[in-house]
């Protein structure tokens, strides 16, 4: 059966009709700036439509209420729970009753939520009452953003999932989506591109023509129109309303909004008493109650959790303190220090540790610590690779507790990671009185085959004033430390590795 609704006036085709069966299979996108007269043409719409399909309106304003005089339209107030929502929608849909979501009172996250509790329980009707509806949003830039806004990230994927469903997938459960928005570049655009009719009205930035122009495939000299555009006038295309471009005027209403635009009010006789009428209480507006939806609690954040863990071992501990707490059991931490210290030399006694790339060096790290059943959470990456950067070291214990050493570790906290170690291999051989370590050994620590990288790292060590280079009347070299008294033997800068040698020594 096919139902024309009438749309108003066209100035080349006389009536502007719009196919109702077409519309609920196609989908329809509403755009224009406030003011241009959006409202009023889904208002006209509904109007039209309201003998032939049942409708369900998602109001944020709360303007279409006023339906429900003339036309039976059950107001669902949206201050109630999303699970009473979800159900109030699963029994719209088995009853065929058309409503209007009221939505008005709720900040913007609060009503992005109820909004999707409301479009879930349509979506989600039991098969046997996918009976055809008419779903209008208005201001569906609120519902479906284009990007991130200060609402939550869940608030804001549950409500464009929801405005998503309806839009690719609500079809065959017989929703036919009417979305209205006043900027179409805030618009999420695999929500608008399901649409199949446009009716584009009043439009003053340049991104929005642009895109309105798009999708009616014009051209951009043609999109200039869309400033031009009075109140109530769009441009409609689609296949239930025109195969071509076409200008269309709203024909009128018989509801109106309970907010309408403003109008020009002569200004009342100031009195003469004024101040005492402004700044003077008003015994009833103290009596008047503030009535507001509460925002839903922020979730509990790490920190309030392990507080109330401990207050709940502590309490648990005070009812029964004979009884061991298994929850969260004990742990040695010199124990465990130990065992990370052995996964460490483990992990250092592999001859090619010195060429892997720190991040393949920290997983087989956490492999062998699970492997070796280290109590408690693994170092986090920041921490291995400052271990790293010590256990390349190795110092022995009378260098490790000397206040030279512990010196060395605060200057090489001022480098990067990945050359801590090689400033603190040379820092020991300068407390130990051994000789400077070659390029082809410093090069290893360094994570590099190259002994130019290795002496460009020496130079840059000189630069920030840590160490002080020389060469011997034998081309020995010595780094000396300023900060640490302390400085190398000469060593032969062209020698061999000494990781190797120490390594193929000890095999």
């Amino acid at each position: 059966m096919q139902v024309a609704i009438d749309m108003g006036e066209s100035r080349t085709t006389g009536a502007a009709h719009m196919d109702l069966e077409e519309l609920l299979a196609t989908r329809l996108l509403v755009q224009g700036n406030s003011g241009s007269g959006k409202s009023h043409l889904l208002r006209r719409l509904l109007e039209q439509s309201a003998p032939w399909v049942q409708q369900c309106v998602i109001d944020p304003e709360g303007d279409f209420v006023t339906l429900a005089d003339k036309f039976g339209h059950l107001v669902v107030d949206a201050t109630r729970t999303e699970n009473e929502l979800t159900r109030i929608a699963a029994r719209v849909r088995q009853h065929r009753v058309s409503v209007v979501l009221n939505l008005e009172g709720l900040d913007v996250e609060q009503q992005m939520r109820a909004a999707a509790a409301f479009l879930g329980g349509m979506f989600d009707a039991d098969r046997d009452y996918w009976y055809p509806v008419l779903v209008v949003v208005d201001e569906a830039q609120l519902f479906a953003p284009a990007a991130a806004g200060e609402v939550s990230d869940e608030a804001r994927k549950l409500s464009l999932g929801a405005m998503t469903n309806l839009m690719c997938r609500g079809r065959k459960r017989g929703l036919a989506g009417v979305i209205a928005t006043q900027r179409l570049a805030k618009l999420a655009k695999n929500v608008a591109a399901e649409a199949s009719n446009f009716l584009m009205g009043r439009t003053f930035l340049d991104i929005d023509m642009a895109r309105a122009a798009d999708l009616l495939g014009m051209d951009r000299r043609q999109a200039e129109q869309f400033r031009d555009l009075a109140r109530g006038h769009f441009v409609a295309l689609g296949p239930a309303i025109s195969r071509r471009p076409l200008p269309i005027t709203i024909g009128p209403v018989e509801t109106s909004a309970r907010s309408t635009s403003p109008k020009l009010t002569p200004l009342p006789e100031a009195p003469a008493d004024a101040a005492d009428l402004i700044f003077t209480h008003d015994p009833e507006e103290l009596a008047r109650p503030v009535v507001r939806r509460p925002a839903p609690p922020p979730p509990p954040s790490t920190n309030e959790l392990l507080a109330q863990v401990a207050e709940a071992r502590a309490r648990a501990r005070a009812e029964a303190p004979d009884e061991p707490a298994s929850l969260f059991p004990e742990i040695d931490e010199a124990e465990r220090a130990a065992m990370i210290e052995a996964v460490m030399v483990e992990l250092m006694s592999d001859p090619d540790a010195g060429f892997r790339t720190t991040a393949v060096l920290y997983q087989d790290f956490l492999v062998r610590c699970r492997i070796r059943r280290v109590p408690g959470d693994a170092p986090a990456l920041p921490a291995f690779k400052r271990l790293l950067a010590v256990a390349r070291v190795a110092p022995d214990e009378t260098v490790s507790a000397s206040e030279g050493w512990q010196q060395a570790l605060s200057l090489s906290e001022t480098l990067t990671d990945d050359v801590q170690g090689v400033f603190l291999v040379i820092a020991q051989a300068a407390l130990i009185g051994a000789p400077c370590p070659s390029d082809a050994t410093l090069a290893r620590l360094y994570g590099t085959h190259s002994s130019s990288r290795a002496r460009r790292l020496l130079t840059w060590f000189e630069e920030r004033g840590l160490i002080v280079l020389r060469t011997d009347f034998r081309g020995q070299r010595i780094a000396a430390f300023p900060e640490l008294s302390a400085e190398t033997a000469p060593g032969d800068p062209n020698g061999p590795d000494a990781l190797v040698d120490q390594r193929g020594a000890a095999e």
